[in-house]
């Protein structure tokens, strides 16, 4: 029997182990779809928007470590998805943006076909790491495994793959089952790693920072710790090492007793990390010399801070030579790993106290989330700059997702995308406003069954907006004033069960109870019942990157 090259598209993912796909279903990518479901071997699931659908296909790739594959139709709707595939772009997500076109003859033309974008490709490419096309039949297989090559080899990104809608309704070509790439990475030049590992030797205070680019590399970072580095993770490389060695500043990077540990150490070795400006003081926070970086992605070298030594290489097969090189204990400062200590406790407790009533919510998140293997879901929101992004642990890289752009609104779709890829029921953290811009999402969870607790920050305005006007523009608030729904009203409309929270001494209680659901759950805290900060969050440090939240 001969099949077309949507049914061929749907088979091979599946072939490639591709389990779940996100999107929505459209006249031009129904060929693909149709197949999906008739072949019964990948879970379609309906987002109620491609930018939703694109933030599930982000989160389900960064906590099952696979791609996140999502499929949209052409024109309008892949420019819907691609807001949030930008984020997935600055994650460095794998994943695959199958989105189609109009037919061959119309198409790059501006005939004006119905859903057609003359320039499609070119609003693509400055969201992807690649674009590629399907021209016919015959080169529809190989272009797929070329697409899904390019979304996993690091750097990893998300690759926008089009399929004019004729094609997809083409006869196949006899095609081969597809496979899963095999990814090429660069080893580390052995010179160089000689190099840094003579750095090491003369150190007596050495740090590691770890990013996201450090995710595959746990064992050896932890390895390093263990003879005698003290550690400090970006957001996005946080548990590289775990949260709980006393050995690690984790994610507070930028804190005055973190400078004072800086100030004090004599190499620093950054491992997959740009140095974002929010995380450094726009790179004028003053880091260790020498500075040593390694970096799967040469053009990364000395981007933000001058470095003495560059490594191209996978971090953990960099990491790996390094280790090699140095002896089984380094003759370090014994000062150094208690002196972290303390400065994480004291970020910690300065943190905490400012908090005030919302201490209690942290401070039970942190004894449920990590102890579960929960992932840990958040969106841009006060609670999450706070607390949620460097307070709160979790118990692995994968487990941690967050808007790292900065784009607010993706937290309940990259909520439903982690649950779907995790054994553990998934939190997710939300503000009201974000909730807002991904509320039709909240309908894909019911729809799902997916296992979410949902914590809803309500505080009924732009909260950190309201708190810069104030701060910076004497108190005159303009558009942060947020009309929001009475959520208790709209999750009984969507059948999603709802709790709302106006006094924080029953958040444990109601939380715990949640986390034994079955199903999504909305936790709304009401903070205009609960009161304010005990300081008012304003914002990064001035200099650092902002936005709302």
């Amino acid at each position: 029997m001969t099949h077309s090259v949507g049914y061929q598209i749907a088979q091979g993912l599946a072939d490639m182990g591709v389990t779940t796909v996100f999107g929505v279903i459209s006249i031009h990518n129904m060929p693909i779809l149709d197949a999906i479901a008739v072949q019964g071997r990948i879970r379609f699931v309906a987002a109620r928007g491609e930018a939703g659908a694109m933030s599930m296909a982000d989160a389900h790739s960064r906590v099952s470590g696979g791609l996140g594959v999502v499929i949209t139709s052409t024109g309008t709707a892949a420019g819907n998805a691609a807001g949030t595939q930008a984020e997935a772009l600055t994650a460095g997500s794998r994943v695959l943006h199958i989105t189609s076109q109009i037919d061959r003859a119309f198409m790059d033309r501006d005939r004006a076909a119905i859903h057609d974008v003359p320039r499609q490709p070119e609003m693509l490419r400055g969201v992807s790491k690649a674009v590629l096309r399907i021209w016919d039949e015959k080169s529809a297989l190989g272009t797929l495994e070329a697409a899904v090559r390019a979304a996993v080899t690091p750097p990893s990104g998300p690759v926008s793959l089009e399929i004019p809608v004729d094609v997809q309704r083409l006869a196949a070509s006899p095609g081969y089952p597809a496979s899963p790439p095999l990814v090429a990475v660069p080893g580390p030049d052995p010179a160089r790693l000689d190099a840094l590992a003579d750095l090491v030797k003369r150190a007596r205070r050495p740090m590691i920072w770890l990013g996201g680019g450090a995710r595959g590399a746990q064992a050896e970072a932890t390895e390093l710790v263990a003879r005698g580095f003290g550690a400090v993770t970006s957001t996005q490389g946080r548990a590289v090492v775990p949260e709980d060695n006393p050995a690690t500043l984790g994610a507070f990077n930028m804190t005055p007793e973190a400078r004072a540990v800086y100030a004090r150490s004599d190499l620093m070795i950054v491992v997959g990390s740009r140095l974002r400006g929010n995380e450094t003081l726009n790179n004028r926070m003053t880091l260790p010399r020498p500075l040593a970086q390694i970096d799967i992605d040469a053009t990364q070298s000395g981007r933000n801070y001058a470095v003495d030594l560059f490594l191209c290489g996978d971090a953990a097969a960099s990491l790996r030579g390094l280790l090699q090189r140095l002896p089984d204990r380094l003759d370090v400062d014994p000062q150094l790993s208690h002196d972290i200590a303390v400065a994480r406790a004291q970020s910690e407790g300065a943190l905490r106290a400012r908090l005030g009533p919302y201490q209690v919510i942290a401070d039970h998140l942190m004894t449920v989330i990590p102890a579960g293997r929960h992932p840990w879901v958040r969106d841009v929101t006060i609670s999450n700059s706070t607390f949620g992004n460097r307070y709160v642990q979790f118990a692995a890289p994968h487990l941690g997702v967050h808007a790292l752009g900065g784009g607010i609104g993706q937290g309940v779709a990259m909520g439903v995308g982690a649950a779907l890829a995790s054994d553990t029921r998934t939190v997710t953290l939300l503000g009201d406003g974000g909730t807002m811009l991904g509320m039709a999402e909240l309908i894909t969870a019911v729809d799902e069954g997916a296992n979410i607790t949902f914590v809803l920050m309500n505080d009924q305005a732009y909260g950190v907006i309201e708190n810069i006007q104030d701060a910076q523009y004497e108190g005159r608030r303009h558009y942060s004033r947020l009309k929001t729904p009475n959520f208790a009203k709209l999750c009984d409309a969507l059948d999603l069960p709802h709790t709302r929270v106006d006094d924080i001494t029953r958040f444990a209680e109601i939380f715990d109870a949640s986390m034994s659901r079955s199903g999504p759950h909305l936790i709304e805290v009401d903070m205009v019942a609960i009161g304010p900060f005990a300081e008012a969050f304003a914002g990064p440090p001035a200099g650092a990157a902002g936005g709302k939240a």
